[in-house]
């Protein structure tokens, strides 16, 4: 558990307190995560049930971590995060794959605590960068982490494959992975 201060009198009176998201926050993480994509206006629906996050998060393999910031032990945000690696730094990194506050809580440095928090964890495990991805109409966020320093990286477009396009190319694959099977 990490303290890192007090926030301002406008968000509320006590201690914001960063901790690792434990299998008892699964709820909260969902409907953050459900808050999130309101917010920010994302097309589609979440489909992610809470059965789908605690695997991922804290099953026997775990792909993802959360954090939770809470003041008083009410949880108002979170960060999802995974491990990323990159051949042409040789260093490992995070990507945050969301961050949120309530918005009764925003503008208080409650983001920039979880950010904070992020790219020191990014540090101590030896990573070389800190990424995430914004939707291009959320100026507040841009906003807020241009304040940060943080650039957008012009020379990368995110491609994805899902859905049928991904599952006709998977179908070009043999059913089982060999790396000596000639390709």
């Amino acid at each position: 558990m990490v303290k890192v201060g007090r926030v301002s009198e406008s968000v509320a009176l006590g201690q914001l307190v960063i901790r690792p998201a434990e299998p008892a926050d699964i709820e909260v993480l969902h409907r953050f995560i459900v808050e999130l994509t309101v917010a920010e206006e994302f097309p589609g629906e979440v489909t992610a049930e809470p059965a789908d996050l605690m695997p991922a998060l804290f099953g026997s393999r775990p792909v993802a971590e959360a954090m939770v910031a809470t003041i008083d032990d009410e949880p108002i945000g979170f960060a999802l995060y995974y491990p990323t690696y990159s051949t042409v730094v040789g260093r490992t990194g995070i990507h945050l794959d969301d961050l949120y506050v309530r918005p009764e809580h925003r503008g208080a440095g409650v983001g920039r605590a979880l950010l904070a928090h992020l790219a020191g964890l990014a540090v101590r495990r030896g990573g070389g960068r800190l990424e995430w991805w914004v939707m291009h109409t959320n100026d507040p966020a841009l906003r807020f982490y241009r304040r940060l320093q943080a650039r957008t990286v012009d020379e990368i477009d995110v491609l994805r494959l899902d859905g049928e396009p991904l599952h006709a190319l998977a179908a070009e694959a043999p059913d089982r992975f060999d790396i000596q099977q000639p390709v």
